[in-house]
């Protein structure tokens, strides 16, 4: 019994390791956002690429209420898997830390040094008591002085720099896919391609246009843009991944 007892302090306390140095609400913030829908991010020469499932959980919402993609600045954009509420918090910090670049530098804000100033912001949060772990994980993704640059944080306040990467349900099988039809040398459409398909490769009846979110900031301009309806479906239908019936499955709770 009083064993079982330790193993619950060292479970609700989140500045306290157990004795094989773990911190479990981190772990457990990890599996927070393994029950959110996919995103994906693709780097390619010509600029990077985000995805998201968009899944909703009755006919009845509202579409445009899903959202999992947002710009951060003109060069940013961020798409989250795991809590929605966590991610709007996270997405918020990191608009300011750009605006506030912005003023006192006269400058937007690189990719990298948003990435960490989020990751720093999450990590106070796994040392400080009271308080619990972000249950999210962010893909940031701009494009700075020509360089495309796609990054992951982690609940545990960990910054992944990658050139292509999955959060949410199923990553370990998109991860996979990535692996194998990743190519160095793609194209922007190609990017937003190997994303759609690593994104069918986990769902057996296809994608609509209506079910995922697409967005893209180029090189040659460096400006985030989202694709609309039309401009998804083209890509759906160019990769052959387009649903037959497009029909609406319901989701958990968390996006």
């Amino acid at each position: 019994m009083q064993g079982s007892q330790q193993q619950q302090a060292y479970d609700r306390g989140i500045t306290i390791f157990s004795p094989d140095g773990r911190l479990y609400q981190v772990e457990y913030a990890r599996e927070a956002v393994k029950r959110g829908t996919a995103s994906i991010g693709v780097r390619t020469p010509e600029g990077v690429v985000l995805a998201v499932d968009k899944r909703i959980r009755s006919p009845l919402m509202e579409r445009s209420s899903v959202e999992k993609i947002h710009k951060a600045d003109d060069h940013i954009g961020i798409a989250s898997a795991g809590h929605v509420a966590d991610a709007r918090q996270l997405i918020d910090f990191a608009r300011q830390q750009a605006q506030i670049n912005q003023l006192r530098y006269d400058e937007p804000i690189g990719v990298e040094t948003l990435t960490k100033a989020v990751t720093d912001h999450i990590q106070q949060y796994t040392q400080v008591g009271g308080a619990r772990p972000f249950g999210v994980a962010l893909i940031i993704a701009g494009v700075a002085d020509g360089q495309p640059r796609l990054y992951e944080t982690d609940p545990s306040g960990t910054p992944y720099e990658w050139k292509a990467l999955a959060v949410g349900a199923d990553r370990g099988d998109i991860r996979e896919y990535l692996e194998e039809h990743y190519d160095d040398d793609m194209t922007l459409d190609e990017g937003v391609g190997l994303a759609l398909s690593a994104l069918a490769s986990v769902n057996d009846e296809g994608l609509s246009p209506e079910g995922i979110g697409v967005a893209t900031i180029a090189v040659e301009d460096e400006r985030f843009r989202e694709l609309d309806e039309d401009e998804k479906r083209e890509h759906l239908e160019a990769n052959d991944i387009l649903a037959t019936e497009e029909d609406d499955e319901t989701a958990g709770e968390d996006e």
